[in-house]
């Protein structure tokens, strides 16, 4: 349709030309003019028009160059564009005019130009925010080739650079915060004044002082260290003067009153504090250079408690004699006294945990020999209310404790011989030697016992035997003579019977004896034994085969002076030896 109208419009301009042309003639025909004058007119008009149309076509071929080469000039933009800004290439769509193509090409560069000026804007802000961040935290910017186009990935990768950079700096102004107000703190505490520049920063109310650096967090955390250590150097001082002071008051006799108020008194500052305890303990040394026989005397009971407390032999507390026994009060003796006292606490104070054992061990061991005197105390089975029963377990748990603490006191002091290379002694001898001699002794004690015990018995046994004197048959019958049974190979033999009414309990006895490979194995593990493996594995003797039935029978079965059968003791399992369990 639009050809048709520019076609009708072409019609008409000539239909037009023809119409102004016919007027001229009518023109020239009312004024006369002849035909050489209209020839010259219409070949002015006719040049005219051919100038007006020329001059047209001329323009119009110029506009079709210039959107020629505005195409071109677009496509080579775009295609920079696209590059810098790493976009696809542009593509045109099908059947567009040369004007179409140069106005999407147009359009397109605009677009292109502006979100390229909105990217260099965006990464120039960036770029300053992590410049600073950067500066601060003493860190590497986010690469990006100066003078070049950022990506899209490029600046979201910046963006999130600069949000890690943002969240590490609040971490890192809240260590500094913290560390700078430790550090204040703790001068605060021990009246410490700033010497150091590294001091007087940390100290120092502006937050904008310290770069939030690596080097710099690790300067503030040594010097946190260092005020933790003077500090705890301060504190172990003064802990030392109060324990001083103390002393000296214990010495002195110093009324407690007077003694509490001056530690109300004792206020401020650790240096403060330090410097009135030095004060106290100067006065207190002067005040005991009068009273020099009542302080060395309390010294000396001091040294024997702690002498005690470490279970030092006779033999070790021979070398300081000399001055112990000296009478010749003076400051020296005094100053030995307390160097010895010192040097004595402080060996108590390395012992410590292996005397605890070693006190935990004697607790067990005064408690398995009286269970041993006990075991041999007929009235204990008049004890009602599981009495027994409870005496039982207790005596099963100091059998298991006490081979337990053995082991555990022979590798603790192992240890600390290792450590120290010294040995360590207990009433001058080793810890095992000396456990070792508390069981030697023990089971001399219990020989003896039992010599006395077997010659008693074999004297009563030659005048009524398989009898004891102070029991009568239960409801006045005699009871039957012992039992003789066959022994056989490899069968127990039976040393003993008991017949009382209707019920008979044996006491089995194995006669055969172990082989001979097995005994050298026993003595093979006896040398890795503790001493209370040791005496078990002496003392232990072949269980009893008796019910809770025959026990409450043979108890019942007193005589009205409350000593139990001689012959119903041994079905109950206790001899002469103890209880068996």
């Amino acid at each position: 349709m639009s050809n048709r109208k520019s076609e009708s419009l072409a019609s008409s301009l000539v239909t037009g030309v023809n119409h102004a042309m016919a007027r001229l003639v009518d023109i020239w025909d009312g004024i006369g003019i002849m035909e050489a004058q209209r020839v010259e007119r219409m070949e002015t008009v006719k040049k005219h028009i051919e100038g007006l149309l020329n001059d047209m076509i001329t323009e119009e071929e110029a506009l079709k160059q210039r959107i020629r080469t505005n195409i071109i000039t677009f496509e080579k933009q775009l295609d920079t564009l696209c590059q810098e800004l790493s976009l696809d290439p542009y593509k045109l769509g099908d059947g567009l005019t040369v004007l179409q193509i140069e106005k999407s090409l147009r359009l397109r560069v605009e677009v292109l130009t502006k979100e390229k000026g909105e990217r260099l804007k965006e990464l120039h802000g960036l770029q300053q925010q992590e410049k600073e961040l950067c500066v601060e935290l003493c860190v590497t910017p986010y690469y990006i080739p100066t003078g070049s186009m950022p990506s899209s990935t490029q600046l979201q990768e910046l963006r999130e650079h600069i949000q890690t950079l943002s969240e590490e700096k609040k971490s890192r102004a809240m260590v500094f915060s913290g560390l700078r107000e430790d550090i204040r703190k703790l001068m605060n505490e021990m009246g410490h004044e700033p010497e150091t520049s590294l001091e007087k920063e940390s100290v120092c109310h502006d937050e904008e002082i310290f770069l939030l650096t690596h080097e710099n967090i690790k300067a503030l955390m040594q010097l946190l260290s260092q005020m933790k250590v003077k500090k705890e150097s301060l504190m172990d001082t003064a802990a030392k003067l109060k324990e001083r002071a103390m002393c000296l008051w214990n010495r002195l006799d110093i009324l407690e009153q007077n003694r509490d108020a001056f530690q109300e008194s004792v206020q401020g500052t650790l240096s403060d504090q330090i410097t009135q305890w030095k004060r106290e303990v100067e006065r207190l040394t002067e005040l005991q250079k009068a009273k020099l026989k009542d302080v060395i005397e309390k010294v000396r009971q001091e040294l024997v408690a702690v002498w005690d407390e470490c279970n030092l032999a006779p033999e070790q507390r021979e070398r300081f004699s000399a001055h112990f026994c000296d009478d010749n009060f003076t400051e020296e003796l005094l100053a030995l006294h307390d160097a010895e006292l010192l040097k004595v606490k402080d060996y108590y104070a390395q012992v410590k945990p292996l005397l605890e054992v070693l006190q935990k061990w004697e607790k067990y061991w005064a408690l398995f020999q009286e269970f041993e005197k006990k075991a041999n105390d007929p009235n204990r089975f008049s004890n009602r209310g599981g009495a027994l029963l409870k005496e039982a377990k207790e005596k099963v748990k100091v059998q298991k404790m006490l081979p337990k603490l053995e082991e555990e006191l022979r590798m603790g002091v192992e240890a600390w011989e290792t450590e120290h290379r010294s040995a360590f002694l207990v009433q001058g001898q080793r810890v095992m030697t000396y456990i070792s001699s508390q069981w030697e002794d023990h089971k001399q004690q219990r020989g003896k016992e039992k010599s006395e015990r077997a010659a008693t018995t074999k004297k009563g046994d030659t005048t009524t035997p398989f009898k004891t004197p102070t029991k009568r048959p239960h409801g006045g019958t005699s009871g039957p003579t012992p039992n003789k049974i066959k022994k056989t190979p490899n069968q127990p033999a039976m040393v003993r019977s008991y017949s009382s009414s209707s019920s008979s309990t044996f006491i089995s006895v194995s006669s055969v004896k172990p082989p001979l490979a097995q005994k050298t194995r026993t003595q093979e593990s006896s040398s890795q034994r503790t001493p209370m493996q040791e005496y078990n594995s002496i003392e232990r003797k072949p269980p009893v085969d008796i019910s809770y039935s025959d026990f409450t029978s043979a108890l019942s079965k007193k005589t009205s002076d409350d000593v139990l059968n001689s012959t119903a003791k041994d079905l109950l399992g206790f001899s002469h030896d103890g209880p068996r369990f």
